[in-house]
């Protein structure tokens, strides 16, 4: 057992799990207040593909070293991730939930489309590269381009007409 891989691990999981916590918590308030999501059918799926990734991570990297450099990108990336949900505040959910707000444009908005897919495809590579697990990085970042392919095109149909 690798006590760095359980504890990379370990924060993973705990962090994905508050994070849908704060989604569905946002995602009930928006609805409430006349909010409206689309997209929905594909929701299901995305779900699967990311507890799959998450559940290969650990079956897979419970027992590997961790690599430092890897470690250190992913710890930038939470710089990133706290960055977008601080940007988004109450906005932040993992469904796309369409309200009659102009579109944020401030802090990561305003340097790229998707910051929040940005990342998430950043992370889909380097977690797994942490523990040394290339192929799990490749298999995901396809499934995940497949995905966003869809998603992007929604969202983008959705808050662009």
């Amino acid at each position: 057992m690798s006590w760095g891989a359980v504890a990379f691990l370990s924060f993973l999981i705990a962090q994905r799990l508050s994070e849908l916590v704060i989604a569905r918590r946002n995602t009930i308030r928006l609805l409430k207040d006349g909010a409206h999501e689309v997209g929905a059918e594909h929701y299901p799926l995305m779900v699967a593909m990311h507890s799959a990734w998450v559940l290969a991570l650990v079956v897979f990297g419970w027992d590997q070293p961790v690599h430092p450099v890897w470690l250190a990108l992913y710890v930038v990336l939470q710089g990133l991730r706290i960055w977008i949900l601080m940007t988004l505040g109450r906005r932040w959910t993992t469904r796309i939930i369409v309200t009659d707000t102009p579109l944020v444009n401030s802090g990561p908005f305003r340097l790229m489309p998707h910051p929040n897919y940005t990342l998430v495809v950043a992370e889909i590579i380097v977690a797994p590269m942490v523990l040394g697990l290339w192929w799990v990085a490749l298999v995901f970042t396809v499934l995940n381009a497949l995905m966003l392919r869809h998603r992007i095109r929604i969202e983008d149909g959705a808050l662009r007409p």
